[in-house]
């Protein structure tokens, strides 16, 4: 389709946004049990910790909402307009929670604004990860679409990498009293500058070649929720994308990225400091993975390598977590332990850009992408924290709260076992 340079102006103006969109969401689960003490009662630990996942995982749930209104707007009037105005929605509230008075200073009215917020973060990434993924795919070249957009599956650990690492620094660098007074702010209110930056970019943007021919041929979408509703095909592959895809790549993405760093600090015990770097070190590992499982889906397809890595989720899942407490004494053990999940979330993430765009017509792929990806991503992955956490909290031993992700992810490869097509060589202009 683009040259070269042109595609990487597209990749990096994309990815650049969609990474300061996770460094922000994914912020707040980094500072979860700091924000369990700063805006909730401290009288229950364990009440403020599943308060706050359950206000992280809030912001999850109303994705869906956010795929819906951004995703009609995308195949109406573009994808363009889509991606200003998410970043912009994203960038404001982020920096706005860096604001927030606590629960000691103005009582119930803290938690209530910091949950307000979070939806608004929630509206908006419902909007952006639809948007990128279509946007990217329909401007990479034919026959090696796996590779070239595996990249911008590369921003949601890198953002929470980024996130992670500088809080690392500033409770290195601060006491715990002067972080828990101000620290944690820092990395809401230097978001301001990413989001300048991001927003400069994204203005440069060109239209999609594809959704331009679809304007120009007059064939615009006037209702694409209501058409893929409609259209049994178009439906049965949302429902195989909620399913199976997006289900199981949310899934391995929060219980590897965000629960487990949370797991080692709350049920371990580590030192948060330590927990910190230890999960940044085995995210490294996720950047070329995610890269040669792109590659690799482009050479044997993308079937296969999405089922590999639904496989190993489901089996190593509880054996990870349950190594994780025994051998937490060992640094080298627990990075070699987290690589496991991390390797079936590549496995996953890297063909799964490319996936999601070739599943659906031009005319509505926006939104046929964007609805099922992020009510599987929303109800299902960014929940799983909670759920974990809750279930292992009810029932005193916190292994069992893995029983949620664990069984959703059979379910996930069952069904794609049965149901995922080959759609490596899917012409896009359809």
């Amino acid at each position: 389709m683009d040259t070269q340079p042109r595609y990487r102006k597209v990749a990096l103006a994309a990815c650049f946004g969609t990474f300061l969109e996770w460094y922000d969401f994914l912020t707040f689960a980094s500072l979860a049990t700091y924000f369990a003490t700063l805006f909730f009662p401290s009288e229950n630990p364990v009440a403020g910790l599943l308060a706050s996942l359950a206000t992280f995982g809030i912001g999850m749930v109303v994705r869906p909402l956010g795929a819906a209104l951004f995703g009609s707007l995308g195949d109406r009037h573009g994808r363009r307009v889509v991606f200003i105005a998410t970043i912009a929605l994203m960038g404001v509230t982020t920096f706005a929670v860096g604001l927030l008075p606590t629960y000691a200073q103005v009582g119930i009215w803290a938690p209530l604004m910091l949950l307000t917020l979070r939806i608004l973060q929630g509206l908006a990434m419902g909007g952006e990860i639809g948007g990128a993924t279509v946007y990217l795919t329909e401007h990479a070249p034919a026959g090696r679409r796996g590779l070239y957009t595996s990249v911008l599956q590369l921003m949601g650990p890198l953002g929470v990498m980024a996130s992670t690492a500088q809080v690392v620094l500033l409770q290195g660098w601060l006491s715990a009293e002067d972080f828990l007074a101000w620290g944690w702010r820092v990395p809401f209110l230097v978001s301001a500058l990413p989001l300048v930056i991001s927003m400069k970019s994204r203005m440069a943007l060109h239209e999609s070649p594809i959704f331009a021919q679809l304007k120009a041929n007059q064939r615009i979408a006037k209702t694409p929720l209501r058409e893929c509703f409609r259209d049994r095909h178009t439906l049965g592959r949302m429902a195989l994308l909620f399913c199976c895809i997006s289900a199981g790549g949310s899934l391995l993405f929060f219980c590897s990225q965000v629960y487990a760093p949370v797991f080692l600090k709350t049920v371990v015990d580590m030192d948060p400091a330590q927990a910190g770097c230890l999960a940044i070190v085995a995210t490294l590992a996720l950047f070329p993975l995610t890269l040669l499982a792109g590659g690799l889906s482009d050479r044997i397809g993308r079937r296969p390598v999405l089922l590999a890595g639904l496989l190993l989720g489901t089996l190593a899942m509880v054996p990870v977590f349950w190594g994780l407490g025994q051998f937490a004494a060992s640094p080298a053990l627990v990075v070699m332990l987290l690589m496991l999940p991390v390797l079936a979330l590549a496995l996953i993430t890297g063909p799964q850009t490319a996936t999601l765009a070739e599943l659906f017509p031009a005319r509505t792929r926006y939104s046929a992408v964007a609805l099922p990806h992020n009510l599987a991503a929303g109800w299902i992955g960014g929940l799983s924290p909670f759920m974990v956490t809750l279930i292992g909290s009810r029932s005193g031993e916190p292994l069992l709260g893995l029983a949620y992700p664990t069984t959703l992810l059979l379910i996930a490869s069952l069904v794609g076992l049965r149901f995922l097509p080959e759609t490596r060589n899917t012409a896009l202009e359809q």
